[in-house]
């Protein structure tokens, strides 16, 4: 074992007559523990958030939407469709027409998204469809005598009071022109699956019906309000996003998940950068009482100072041994920190342990992702911190006089 680490290693075993200094070495100790601790936890957090709300938006949503600049829907969608699939990076696409309507059972009514889908293109792009709790995806393409099929968000069925095989109202804005007003249109609905996803704004707001009963409700013959498209690279969903508006030609436009989604990434990426500074401030409280005990320690080993370069001890030693009893304090904090971290932050995840309002955060829990990375930089800004506040200290023990020091031992 080196000089220099044998004694750091020493210092940290306060006699009893160093009990001031050993408290306060436990207490930088446990400070580094709660800084390391508490960033470790609040990353993890950012993290799950970000991930599970961008894994179930992708699952849910199509990466990237092509729509008419005018609203006015996309007449001869299979055959653009079709040319627009051969583009590179284009996985899959799906036709789809939707509006906002309203529903109504005997219990009550509510304002909904009715978004009229082919079955076997929709579940390529999105997998909102996928996961039936009720019913089955067969099921939209069954015909009912003055009836349509319709699959609900779980949400959406508990508040209207239905379950599958109930008989529901959609009425859509989109009605009949008389000489004195506009009369809504209204068509009978049956319930053939209903929807989990997790994710609440879905699972109360989105109902499915085939492309054929959507177009009739709107009376909107042959025509889609948008062809959604699944590509094997979600970030390069911008670039992709171009080469389909070029192909489709003048008088369309795309919209792509990045850009329907960015405040909601947006504000979680402010919320890691906030996150981390006011953080980070319990880790410079830690560093700073590491200087404290460093201080403490030259004023009380000045004579051990003395004695060990009266028998050749440099100042280069001595100043690495104070140095070293610093980092050590850190080191120790730090690791105890990062497993306590992510100790808490896989109970967390495992069993669920904080509940949250999904009609109010989208998620019935809070997640816990920690990354293997964020760990690595969490111990390195903690060390280096705590190394820039053992610099002074270390260099006062070694700029001592060691014969001033021992005149009248």
């Amino acid at each position: 074992m080196r000089f220099e680490f044998f004694v750091a290693l020493r210092y940290l075993k306060a006699k009893r007559r160093q009990t001031a200094i050993s408290i306060v070495t436990l207490i930088s100790v446990l400070g580094v523990l709660a800084g390391v601790c508490a960033l470790v936890v609040a990353l993890a957090i950012n993290n799950g958030f970000r991930e599970d709300l961008e894994q179930r938006l992708l699952g849910a949503t199509a990466h990237i939407n092509l729509l008419r600049s005018k609203n006015d829907g996309i007449p001869h969608y299979e055959e653009l469709a079709d040319r627009l699939a051969r583009l590179p990076h284009v996985v899959a696409n799906a036709p789809a027409l939707y509006e906002k309507v309203l529903i109504s059972s005997k219990q009550r009514a509510d304002g909904i998204i009715l978004k009229g889908v082919d079955p076997r293109r929709e579940v390529q792009v999105g997998d909102l469809l996928l996961h039936l709790k009720q019913g089955s995806l067969d099921g939209l393409t069954q015909t009912f005598r003055e009836a349509d099929p319709i699959i609900i968000g779980s949400e959406l069925a508990k508040s209207l009071g239905v379950t599958v095989g109930d008989t529901v109202m959609v009425t859509s804005p989109q009605g009949y022109l008389t000489p004195l007003e506009i009369v809504p249109k209204f068509r009978h609905f049956r319930v053939v699956g209903i929807f989990d996803s997790g994710f609440y704004d879905f699972d109360s707001t989105w109902t499915f019906t085939n492309l054929a009963a959507a177009q009739r409700l709107f009376d909107l013959a042959n025509v889609v309000s948008v062809i959604e498209f699944k590509i094997d690279q979600i970030y390069r969903a911008e670039a992709v996003a171009q080469a389909i508006r070029q192909a489709a030609g003048p008088g369309f436009e795309t919209t792509t998940w990045m850009e329907q989604n960015r405040s909601l990434f947006s504000a979680l990426s402010l919320e890691r950068l906030v996150t981390m500074l006011t953080i980070g401030l319990i880790v410079l409280v830690a560093a700073l009482n590491i200087f404290i005990t460093l201080a403490m320690m030259v004023m009380e080993k000045n004579r051990d100072i003395a004695v060990l370069m009266s028998m050749g001890a440099t100042k280069a030693q001595i100043w690495s041994v104070f140095t070293l009893h610093g980092l050590l304090i850190a080191a120790l904090g730090t690791g105890l920190g990062l497993a306590l971290g992510y100790a808490l932050s896989w109970l967390g995840d495992r069993y669920k342990l904080i509940h949250l309002q999904a009609d109010v955060y989208a998620l019935s829990y809070v997640p816990f992702h920690p990354r293997p990375w964020d760990g690595v930089w969490i111990a390195l800004a903690a060390l280096t911190i705590s190394l820039m506040a053992t610099l002074y200290p270390s260099l006062a023990a070694a700029r001592l006089n060691p014969a001033e020091t021992l005149r009248y031992e």
